[in-house]
């Protein structure tokens, strides 16, 4: 799925932002029910108006985590699971960042001269 312009997130509207991340996890975790899908529009609702307010990085990270509670809540363990397993939902390096290669363990000396019979 092709990520959206930065530009076109800016300007919409709380509840177009709302509807449109509602929609997304409605479909992705398969939800038909309406009382739980108006739920989880009126909570995306109530934290696209705090985007809108220009956040600091740490008011955005709470955000987030705030997000993260409430759905952990809304959802069922296994609706949740799926949605934290979510590639948009993972971790991200920071730009430039690069990654490091897994050290190796040296082996046991006692191994290195011990020899196969």
């Amino acid at each position: 799925m092709a990520q959206e312009p930065v530009m076109d997130r800016q300007h919409r509207t709380p509840e177009e932002e709302a509807q449109k991340q509602t929609t997304r996890l409605v479909r992705e975790l398969g939800i038909t029910d309406s009382v739980r899908i108006d739920t989880i529009y009126r909570m995306h609702l109530k934290y696209a108006k705090f985007r809108q307010k220009g956040l600091t990085r740490a008011e955005n990270m709470q955000r987030m985590q705030d997000i993260h509670t409430e759905l952990q809540q809304l959802l069922t363990p296994e609706e949740f699971e799926s949605f934290m397993n979510h590639p948009a939902e993972q971790p991200r390096r920071p730009r430039g960042a690069k990654m490091l290669a897994p050290t190796r363990q040296p082996l046991p000396k006692d191994s290195l001269s011990a020899s196969p019979q």
